[in-house]
């Protein structure tokens, strides 16, 4: 039978809302998760209804720890695991807890609004919320710190290919590895360099985003360390978001994939560097300040919970 993926292909939605939530401890928890289920599902099924041109939906994953208190099937997901720190000699990319992801995205922050409002009623009597990161389109899809992001996204049917379990892990296959950190950037810091010297950090021009060829791209530069390979893709859906009272300007990395061993090999060029030693200068002005590994089942999946029935078919 094949499974219903959730919308995490969606291109659309210029707005989002980022959340987190961990289970408080000592308590039932199945009720409230079997809810959630149901309400992922309806909420979706309306944003397509009431604003069909606008991408407003939500996407949940499940992380190590949560799936195995909720009793969902075994064995899990071949690489869901909980995240473990990845220390270079300059910079980590940490570890922090996360039990329920939750990816709100539309054209209007207004159904965005609603539906983190909707989930909360939910969860606030059974589960903390531990990051809220409000999320927007940037000019031409740029992040905050003025380059364009996500160009090499895969396009098209490879979308899937790349975003997807599948048939290497076929109970599970049209579910998604998801991985996030909330990087937070020293703007001044990297405002004061030359443009030039700005567009040698990323590895490509900022006005007109083209890459820079293979003899001017620096080996640490963003590009160069965080594509691993045509063959080794994934789907990023970041956007930046910005706080001026407290200064905190940053992006959300959120990072869907068919595998997490992808990921993985890219956060240890990045931090490590390739070879060792030659880490990802943009880690130089971003630092993460969270990273966090989820599931994303199919909506299937979220279907069968709602209503008591075992989770894969």
């Amino acid at each position: 039978m094949n499974a219903e993926p959730q919308n995490v292909l969606d291109y659309r939605g210029d707005n989002t809302i980022f959340l987190v939530w961990n289970f408080k401890k000592d308590l039932d928890v199945a009720a409230a998760f079997r809810r959630i289920c149901a309400l992922v599902i309806n909420l979706n099924n309306s944003g397509e209804t009431r604003f069909p041109d606008s991408g407003a939906l939500v996407v949940m994953g499940i992380g190590y720890e949560a799936w195995l208190r909720l009793g969902l099937p075994t064995p899990l997901p071949k690489e869901l695991v909980n995240f473990r720190p990845i220390v270079g000699a300059k910079h980590t990319a940490v570890a922090t807890p996360g039990d329920l992801h939750f990816h709100i995205k539309g054209a209007s922050s207004s159904i965005c609004y609603d539906m983190a409002a909707a989930l909360a009623l939910i969860l606030d009597p059974v589960a903390v919320p531990v990051e809220e990161v409000h999320g927007f389109r940037y000019w031409d899809g740029r992040s905050i710190m003025g380059f364009v992001d996500g160009t090499e996204n895969p396009k098209g049917e490879k979308r899937a290919f790349f975003g997807l379990v599948g048939d290497d892990d076929p109970a599970y296959r049209g579910g998604s590895y998801l991985f996030v950190q909330k990087y937070i950037h020293d703007l001044k810091a990297f405002k004061a360099l030359p443009v030039e010297e700005q567009e040698k950090v990323f590895g490509r021009s900022k006005d007109y985003d083209i890459e820079m060829t293979d003899d001017e791209k620096p080996s640490n530069s963003h590009i160069a360390l965080a594509n691993v390979g045509d063959d080794l893709k994934i789907i990023r859906d970041n956007l930046p978001f910005g706080n001026m009272s407290t200064n905190e300007m940053g992006t959300y990395f959120i990072a869907y994939a068919s595998t997490f061993s992808t990921v993985k090999k890219m956060l240890d060029a990045m931090f490590i560097g390739s070879p060792a030693g030659n880490y990802d200068r943009l880690l130089d002005f971003s630092t993460a300040k969270t990273g966090s590994l989820f599931f994303v089942p199919t909506a299937s999946f979220l279907k069968n919970v709602a209503s008591g029935t075992p989770a894969i078919d």
